[in-house]
């Protein structure tokens, strides 16, 4: 039978958890990218075998780019587009050179994932990330000062923010600013003045719009991936519904059919996060699996709770709303028709134990990352060993 590749996100030499922390985790592959490398630019053959040869150097190996970001001109088809995406398409040639076969990437605009805390506190005394809409709604209208903000919420939501904004002292709203605006690690910061300036690029893109410009990206990209060997996996929307006045388009089964159906080549793939797609209550994550099938290239693995007000925390990877039984099997099964692994890595976890203690990327620490891939790796260890998928 086989197996899933069990990998681990890495963020480069300032990663608070080492390689050689990694290799006692019983991972085997690295998912990173090479985040020094300003959006846009094309990843040179240089730095990626630079970055491919610090990781084997541990007995580890480079099995998933995460991620090559999309310059927001491709989001938005505007300003000098087509350059930028002439330099993708050269960085997909040179990862395919240096034998990397995966490549993630993500088509949010603006935001590459939105929490409201990054700490937390479970019943257990852990810390999760969190996102609720009464500090979102705090950030949009009293911080970021949106415009038309306060059109995006429901009333109970605008009360309870106003009430919650005079609450908070001058350090809590800097905290939440900077929480929401967090971004990817080692990657530059953005600010309210960029942000808002960032957001007004959508004032007239609305979902349909952004579907367009992200199906014309993966007609010009996809063939160059198809030639050179390489598997595109877009991550989904988190969260998966609009935010800030931004569109979501990857955050459903129909969303991914679409674009699946549209591009209909077999680079053309999906990153299958069951964290974001989970984070949705109309998502039916088993079955969402067993639709895309073999279009899945990769898979992050993680749980969440969601409330009736549709705020969610990331919840143990086994626990939650998502039944990480049932996605694994489906999973498994799809694996069994494929030549290559689909690697999977446990996607955040609590910061727990002796992390507590210590700096570390926000859902990235070690402690709460290993608890992850230890119950993961033996879920598929289990399923694997059972009858199961011979009864299908």
């Amino acid at each position: 039978m086989k197996e899933l590749e069990q990998t681990w996100r890495w963020f480069g030499s300032s990663d608070p958890v080492s390689l050689q922390d990694v290799k006692q985790t019983g991972a085997t592959g690295i998912v990173t990218a090479l985040h020094h490398i300003p959006h846009g630019e094309v990843w040179t053959t240089d730095e990626i075998l630079k970055r491919k040869n610090e990781i084997a150097q541990q007995g580890l190996n480079w099995s998933v780019v995460e991620s090559i970001t999309v310059h927001e001109n491709i989001k938005t088809r505007s300003g000098n587009y087509k350059a930028y995406i002439e330099k993708y398409k050269t960085s997909i040639r040179n990862v395919a050179q240096c034998g990397i076969k995966i490549i993630t990437y993500n088509f949010m605009p603006v935001n590459d994932w939105t929490r409201t805390s990054l700490t937390h506190k479970m019943h257990d005394g852990s810390l999760a990330l969190y996102f609720n809409w009464i500090d979102l709604a705090v950030f949009d209208i009293y911080i970021l000062k949106r415009k038309a903000a306060a059109t995006s919420y429901n009333k109970s939501i605008l009360t309870q923010a106003e009430t919650r904004f005079q609450s908070y002292t001058a350090e809590q709203l800097e905290a939440l600013a900077n929480t929401v605006m967090f971004g990817i690690p080692g990657e530059e910061k953005i600010t309210t003045a960029s942000m808002l300036k960032k957001l007004e690029a959508y004032d007239t893109i609305d979902a349909a719009a952004l579907q367009d410009n992200l199906c014309y990206f993966l007609s010009e990209i996809s063939p160059v991936a198809e030639e050179f060997g390489i598997k595109l996996a877009i991550h989904p929307d988190d969260p998966p519904f609009p935010i800030l006045g931004l569109p979501r388009i990857v955050s459903t089964l129909s969303d991914v059919q679409y674009l699946l159906n549209k591009i209909d080549n077999p680079a053309n793939g999906v990153c299958f996060c069951t964290g974001s797609f989970g984070a949705n209550p109309s998502n039916d994550l088993p079955t969402m699996a067993k639709a895309i099938g073999n279009r899945i290239h990769f898979a992050h693995l993680r749980n969440v709770k969601k409330d009736t007000e549709g705020n969610f925390f990331e919840a143990d990877h086994l626990d939650g709303d998502n039944d990480m039984y049932a996605v694994m099997k489906e999973l498994l099964l799809i694996q069994q028709s494929k030549e290559e692994s689909i690697p999977f890595r446990p996607d955040h976890g609590h910061q727990m134990l002796d992390d507590m203690g210590k700096v570390t990327n926000p859902g990235y620490s070690a402690i709460g990352r290993l608890r992850g891939l230890a119950e993961l790796r033996g879920l598929q260890m289990g399923i694997l060993r059972s009858d199961y998928l011979f009864k299908k």
